[in-house]
C-alpha cells in the first residue's frame, strides 16, 4: 500500500498576554522575520498573532481581532499589497491600521499606497522604530473606535531593501506625514 501525503496546514502562533497593551497581527513568510518581529513587540506588552502569507492572514484576522497588521510584500499564496487591498475592501477591515514590513520598492511603495497601506518599514528595520510606528497606528485606530463585530480570538488552539524609504504614513497620523521618512523619486 502506498502511503498519501496530506498538506498540513501552517499553525499560526499566538500567545494570550495578560494586560497586553494591544494586539499585533504579523504577517511574514520567513520564519525569522516573524519570531523578530513577535519578540519585539511582545518585549513592548502588545500581544502578537502570527501568520505564514497573506492567504492565513485572512483566515484568521476576524478571529484575531488585530489592532495593527504589518505585512510583508512578497509572500506565497497571496502577498502583502493584495491582502491589505482585500482587508481595505472588506468593511470590517476598512479602517485596519496597515503597515508593510518589507525591501521595499519604489513600485511596492507606490501599490502600498494605492491600497491604503497606513506605513511603510524597510528591511532591515530598527526594532524601536517598527514598535514607535505600530503604537501610532494603534493610537489613532483606537480614537477611530473601530468596532469588531466577532468574540476577540483568545487562544493559540482557535488559530492557529530599500534604502529610500524608511517608513511613509498617511497623514491622519500623529505628527503629519512630514514626521514620517521619505520616499525619493
Amino acid at each position: 500500500m502506498g502511503k498519501t501525503r496530506t498538506r498540513c496546514r501552517r499553525s499560526t502562533y499566538s500567545r494570550v498576554v495578560s494586560g497586553a497593551s494591544g494586539r499585533v497581527l504579523v504577517v511574514d513568510d520567513n520564519k525569522v522575520i516573524r519570531q523578530l518581529i513577535r519578540v519585539n513587540l511582545e518585549l513592548e506588552g502588545l500581544e502578537v498573532v502570527t501568520a505564514a502569507d497573506g492567504a492565513e492572514c485572512l483566515d484568521v484576522v476576524h478571529q484575531v481581532r488585530p489592532d495593527v497588521v504589518t505585512l510583508d510584500v512578497v509572500m506565497p499564496r497571496l502577498d502583502g499589497l493584495r491582502a491589505a487591498a482585500r482587508l481595505r475592501s472588506d468593511p470590517r477591515t476598512r479602517e485596519l491600521p496597515l503597515v508593510i514590513v518589507s525591501a521595499c520598492t519604489q513600485h511596492e511603495v507606490a501599490g502600498g499606497l494605492g491600497v491604503g497601506v497606513d506605513a511603510f518599514l524597510a528591511k532591515p528595520f530598527d526594532p524601536a522604530e517598527l514598535v514607535q510606528v505600530v503604537r501610532e497606528l494603534m493610537g489613532r485606530h483606537r480614537r477611530r473606535d473601530v468596532q469588531w463585530d466577532q468574540p476577540r480570538f483568545e487562544s493559540a488552539q482557535h488559530a492557529e531593501r530599500s534604502e529610500y524609504v524608511k517608513h511613509v504614513k498617511r497623514p491622519g497620523l500623529p505628527g503629519g506625514a512630514g514626521h514620517t521618512g521619505h520616499v525619493s523619486g
